[in-house]
């Protein structure tokens, strides 16, 4: 039977998914799989699945935010998927973290709703940490500037780059100063939710984003994705998964 929201059945999908936001990157992405072929189209959910090393890997997209990319976990986890690694943007919320460089997420502040319909605020939004060790050595050898900490996700695209127009503009705004006080890296839409849904069905989950702008270096920026080459990003992403089925070959 196929899953209601990604219309994907049982065998068509790989045990490893990578999950970019963009539909419109799930092909870019299954081209460097092998023999990845189109599964299937639904809503903001497209999957491709292919190949490494003979295993199934699958490419998922989920949209914006963390409600479809719970959805998309918990459909794909039912078929059997048991690691998920999100591939996508995110902004610089440090002076150093520049666009097109690359992030991965030790953690995640959970400054969503949907993380809170799975486990109480106290429960720390992490990844597992073999998912991030494999991200990290990939992007360290990816050749683009990378950084690894904490990032923000948050529910409100607009309330983070005009908090100033919003009945609670200066809720938002403190906050904003305190993430960044405490060294909080980028700021993002989904990791928050990922790991805590992942964590609350077993699963494993890492997370590996590209700058595309940064409001500690300009207050109003939002320039569009496709100003950087995301390939560093989506090859990092693949060689992650490709260490992490060598690794468990090995145990």
């Amino acid at each position: 039977m196929k899953q209601y929201h990604i219309a994907c059945a049982e065998g068509q999908v790989g045990g490893y998914v990578l999950l970019p936001g963009d539909p419109g990157r799930c092909e870019a992405i299954a081209s460097l799989l092998d023999n990845a072929a189109f599964v299937a189209r639904n809503r903001e959910f497209t999957t491709y699945t292919g190949s490494l090393l003979g295993e199934p890997v699958s490419v998922t997209s989920t949209g914006i935010g963390g409600p479809s990319t719970a959805i998309a976990v918990e459909e794909l986890s039912a078929l059997g998927a048991h690691t998920f690694i999100r591939v996508g943007t995110c902004g610089g919320m440090q002076p150093d973290v520049k666009g097109g460089d690359l992030v991965v997420a030790t953690g995640a502040i959970r400054m969503e709703g949907t993380s809170r319909e799975y486990l109480p605020i106290a429960f720390p939004a992490a990844p597992d940490f073999s998912v991030l060790r494999a991200l990290a050595d990939a992007a360290a050898q990816s050749g683009a500037p990378f950084h690894t900490g904490v990032v923000q996700s948050k529910d409100s695209f607009y309330g983070q780059h005009d908090p100033g127009r919003m009945p609670v503009g200066g809720r938002l705004e403190a906050d904003w100063r305190a993430w960044q006080m405490g060294g909080a890296l980028a700021s993002e839409m989904e990791a928050a939710a990922l790991f805590t849904v992942c964590a609350a069905l077993g699963r494993r989950a890492g997370a590996v984003f590209m700058v595309v702008g940064n409001q500690a270096l300009d207050e109003r920026s939002m320039c569009h994705a496709d100003e950087y080459d995301k390939a560093p990003m989506l090859k990092a992403a693949v060689a992650a998964v490709r260490q992490l089925i060598w690794e468990g070959r090995e145990k």
